[in-house]
């Protein structure tokens, strides 16, 4: 039987990894230059979303050994998609509108992994209770910028900064502690070819 490729999921967990880093460095430009532009702030954020979203795809479809730190990226993966082309077609608009879809997304995605967490502890990953930390942490961080009281883009921006760099710290533990790829892999369901043939010769 032909073996599984481990293309798409090394793709998909570079692509986390990666996007990760990204989401760090971010959150971290965000809280030391609080003072950007709107329509600069709104165009990273909704170009992050756009190439995560892309990423969250690949790996769902990857099919690593585990399942479990893709298990719910195709429908979040497309709302993040059709999230980050708005935000970044209405950027120097919609600023308000901004930090309120980044908010739900964060939020959204740290109620995921809150899940991921259990099963994680049921497969008997170590790391388990550090995902559930950060996504409890990930997930007040979302809450607040969704419903953010003030209307203080400096103050806004900084709570994004913090809001990218804990999901950025989440995604890479998810990434390097859940994604598991093996070579030997094989295909969830039998070519039907392949199973006649055996039961032929058995």
């Amino acid at each position: 039987m032909k073996m599984r490729s481990t293309v798409p999921m090394l793709v998909a967990k570079a692509g986390y990894i990666v996007m990760s880093a990204v989401f760090c460095l971010a959150g971290l430009m965000f809280m030391i230059w609080p003072d950007i532009s709107k329509g600069s702030l709104g165009c990273l954020l909704g170009a992050y979303m756009i190439v995560f979203g892309i990423i969250k795809i690949i790996g769902y479809f990857s099919k690593d050994l585990f399942r479990l730190a893709f298990q719910y990226d195709l429908e979040f993966g497309i709302i993040l998609m059709v999230l980050g082309m708005i935000i970044f077609a209405r950027a120097p608009d919609a600023i308000n509108y901004i930090f309120i879809a980044a908010g739900i997304a964060i939020l959204a995605d740290s109620l995921f992994k809150i899940r991921i967490a259990q099963d994680a502890k049921s497969f008997g990953i170590h790391s388990w209770r550090v995902i559930l930390i950060l996504a409890a942490l990930t997930c007040l961080l979302g809450s607040l910028l969704s419903m953010f009281p003030w209307k203080s883009t400096k103050l806004l921006t900084i709570l994004t900064g913090a809001s990218l760099f804990s999901e950025g710290l989440l995604h890479l533990c998810v990434a390097l502690s859940t994604v598991k790829i093996i070579k030997n892999q094989y295909p969830d369901i039998i070519d039907t070819d392949y199973s006649e043939t055996e039961a032929v010769n058995k």
